[in-house]
């Protein structure tokens, strides 16, 4: 059985922080595929290619081990930053064919499943609570699910997936952290990006 899953990072850092050599993160990052343009505020570094092979590796691992089931990622990275150990930032994308992967509505619920039961496994003893919802972003609607993960007596993490359909491809952005004011500001960053037509 395979899993297609679009935020292996999620699973990983729970597990282990990102470490290295950090890069200073551009001002403006411009994907022409989606003619998407966002401003990636100041503090936040890029994470290397190895690394974040590495992390999504170990995301793997930690949802085969919750689940049995060998992992796919068929995901395009477009960016992955960091500021700390704990606050990330990332956006991706992958095919997505209605023919072979069914309605995308579903398959969105599969992967906040997926992710739910991953950290519900992988840390034992937190407290867990998610909700799904809409938001609207430059005119585009995003699915997003938010999960909340409280260990007792030691940290408050949040995971943010924001989803969307662009024709034949799922874009996918995920903002995962512990601190409320780098929350926010990504959370800025994101609601103030622009999307020129497709």
């Amino acid at each position: 059985m395979k899993i297609i899953f679009t935020l292996l990072f999620v699973a990983s850092i729970l597990l282990e922080g990102c470490k290295g050599q950090p890069k200073p993160a551009p001002k403006e990052i411009f994907t022409k595929e989606f003619n998407w343009r966002i401003i990636i505020p100041e503090g936040f570094e890029v994470i290397s290619s190895e690394q974040w092979m590495k992390m999504q590796n170990r995301g793997a691992d930690a949802i085969k081990k919750t689940y049995g089931a060998e992992v796919e990622n068929r995901t395009t990275t477009i960016f992955a930053f960091k500021n700390d150990q704990f606050n990330y930032f990332e956006a991706n994308h992958q095919l997505f064919d209605t023919a072979t992967d069914g309605n995308f509505l579903e398959s969105v619920g599969e992967v906040n499943k997926l992710l739910f039961g991953t950290f519900e496994a992988q840390i034992p003893g937190a407290k867990l609570d998610s909700a799904s919802s809409k938001e609207t972003i430059d005119g585009k609607v995003f699915h997003v699910f938010r999960t909340t993960i409280t260990i007792p007596k030691k940290i408050v993490m949040e995971s943010l997936m924001y989803s969307r359909l662009f024709g034949n491809k799922e874009f996918t952005v995920a903002i995962f952290t512990v601190d409320k004011e780098k929350q926010k500001i990504l959370l800025n960053a994101l609601k103030n990006s622009k999307f020129g037509s497709n």
